[in-house]
């Protein structure tokens, strides 16, 4: 057994360094001076007595043997997490600290509705929120950055525990007068392949509304150049095209100052479920379901 370890704070840098790709913004992320962070890498190289990262003036490019030690550390670094948790998870149940990761299709719409009740009922309870698209909440949570994530199903996720908080329909919105405007409902039929406008990739919604449509041609003539679902919709209101949204956006007034309309989508799959995950065997496990719990009573 070797006599010197690395630290837990030397793979932390390391981890941040590999996320960011530039030592200040690593060093930023890390909360500590960008000297500090060069020292601990270069200590940590020194205990190995290998090179990790070559460095240059305007490049930072890690070794093939440093990516494999940076995966190695997201494992023990998120091993370490866990086992804080299954300290925390002995003591009072949704007391502490939670970070978790938030999908922008469903951040502005649903947490100011929830975010007031859970502090007035749960102070002891240190929500720490991060929204980010799908694909990046999925790798915060498997990197243990996230604790949990709220995003919408289906989606791939790997392996992990969820809870499914409520179902969320799709509608199809476009600007008023709109010659296709029904009076109820609108087919999948009778969207404009050509005129769609959906969120970039990396957006879960995105592949939502294209499953529900069950159009194969859509995937190749919609623009997916949104970045949110706000500017989707100023780009409705300016007559360049249609997109989708979920029920629960326009229930939280996202069309309100505009000249757009949106009717639900007739389909058999216009549905998305809004789930809670964790990671598989996450020592807070019953602390999510409370969670969970919580939410879906908001």
């Amino acid at each position: 057994m070797s006599t010197y370890l690395p630290t837990i704070k030397q793979l932390q840098y390391l981890v941040a360094l590999h996320e960011h790709g530039h030592f200040g913004r690593a060093a930023d992320a890390s909360f500590v001076s960008q000297s500090t962070l060069s020292a601990g890498i270069r200590e940590l190289e020194s205990l190995l007595g290998v090179t990790l990262v070559e460095r240059s003036r305007r490049v930072v490019r890690f070794t093939p043997l440093g990516n494999q030690v940076v995966q190695k550390a997201h494992r023990l670094l998120r091993e370490a997490e866990e086992l804080s948790d299954l300290v925390q998870s002995a003591g009072k149940p949704l007391a502490g600290e939670v970070r978790m990761s938030v999908i922008p299709t469903i951040a502005p719409f649903m947490l100011p509705r929830i975010l007031p009740r859970l502090r007035k009922e749960r102070p002891q309870l240190k929500l720490f929120l991060r929204e980010e698209t799908s694909t990046d909440a999925l790798e915060s949570l498997n990197h243990g950055r996230a604790d949990c994530v709220l995003l919408a199903l289906p989606f791939e996720t790997g392996d992990v525990e969820k809870e499914i908080i409520a179902q969320d329909g799709l509608f199809v919105a476009m600007p008023e007068n709109d010659p296709r405007d029904p009076p109820a409902e609108i087919s999948p039929a009778m969207i404009d392949e050509g005129r769609l406008l959906l969120l970039e990739d990396g957006h879960c919604l995105k592949d939502h509304a294209l499953s529900a449509c069950n159009r194969p041609e859509m995937r190749a003539s919609a623009a997916m150049i949104g970045t949110s679902l706000h500017t989707l919709v100023q780009m409705v209101d300016n007559g360049l095209g249609v997109t989708m949204l979920p029920e629960m956006a326009v229930n939280g007034g996202i069309l309100e100052g505009t000249k757009v309309v949106a009717r639900p989508l007739k389909a058999p799959h216009a549905l998305r479920d809004i789930a809670l995950i964790w990671r598989k065997n996450s020592p807070r496990s019953e602390e999510f379901r409370l969670l969970a719990e919580e939410l879906r009573s908001g």
